[in-house]
């Protein structure tokens, strides 16, 4: 009885110990390989954020450091750049610059998500004539660059005296004149199962009711991630303001950096270096508040409902 017990045992025994060694060295493998994956990646994040750093330690440079100091820590650190971009030029103090940007990039949020919504619902649900037509020479305009259209979109303005205001910039947002958005918003209502559509419609809802009760509360991932992109773009645009907009009282902070830079006189390095760090922060904000809502947009694009 005893020997039919010892066998086994002994023979665990001898495969524990023999299996002991190479299982170290699995281990042992793996935690190399993570930590040179860490070091690498530690390595591609610091390449990535050094500029950023570089700009935050620079708007405490003097002007008469640039050029002469390439480094990151600045000789004679001062906070006079901030006094200065505090208060304006131009006349026009910096937080109208600010409230410019924030205008626009609102506004054109708003007009991008209800436009491109209702346009993308129209082309998923809605069954028409020529919509195959329709959507694919929406989606050819995203081969379209803006500068062929520059001219004839000025001239248009222009007649109607839009010029020198904001209305070039955020009337074509509420025209669903964004493809990249209805496009994105296209495939997560395709998404969507046509049942609940039809249990609606039994109900007695119609298509607005549909839209807003039932295929609204699902795509807010992409509403959010066009939200995103949007806000990001047009608080950059630099093209656009500077064909539409005149007056410097009316300038976004794109266009009011190149106050700051004079080609017939000596340029203000140091402020236009604290402007652009400040005109950043609002991005960075607005991004890691939402960025869980871009990362579940682009993680649940792919799923079927």
């Amino acid at each position: 009885m005893s020997t039919t017990t010892d066998v086994p045992r002994a023979e665990f025994a001898e495969i524990a110990t023999n299996a002991g060694p190479p299982r170290r060295r699995r281990m042992k493998r793996s935690s190399v390989n993570t930590i040179i994956w860490f070091v690498v990646l530690l390595a591609f994040t610091a390449i990535v954020l050094y500029p950023l750093v570089w700009l935050l330690f620079s708007t405490f440079k003097p002007s008469s450091e640039f050029g002469q100091n390439p480094g990151l820590i600045p000789d004679n650190p001062t906070i006079e750049n901030y006094i200065k971009v505090a208060e304006g030029i131009g006349g026009t103090p910096l937080w109208q610059f600010f409230a410019n940007s924030l205008f626009i990039a609102v506004m054109a949020v708003i007009g991008t998500i209800i436009s491109s919504a209702l346009a993308a619902y129209a082309f998923a649900r809605i069954r028409f004539k020529g919509v195959g037509v329709l959507f694919a020479a929406m989606i050819g305009t995203l081969l379209l660059p803006f500068h062929v259209i520059i001219i004839p979109q000025y001239i248009m303005f222009n007649k109607l005296e839009l010029v020198d205001t904001y209305w070039p910039l955020i009337l074509p947002k509420f025209l669903a004149t964004e493809a990249f958005f209805v496009f994105l918003i296209v495939q997560f209502i395709r998404n969507i199962p046509r049942d609940m559509d039809e249990a609606a419609r039994i109900d007695g809802a119609g298509h607005i009711r549909i839209f807003f009760s039932i295929i609204v509360p699902l795509i807010k991932p992409a509403l959010i991630t066009s939200a995103i992109f949007t806000f990001i773009w047009t608080w950059n645009d630099f093209l656009g303001p500077l064909l539409y907009v005149n007056s410097p009282e009316k300038y976004p902070l794109p266009i009011a950096l190149r106050l700051y830079n004079d080609a017939t006189s000596t340029s203000d390095y140091g402020a236009t270096v604290a402007v652009s760090f400040l005109a950043l922060l609002p991005i960075l904000i607005f991004f890691i508040v939402f960025q869980r809502f871009l990362v579940a947009g682009v993680a649940t694009q792919g799923l079927k409902g």
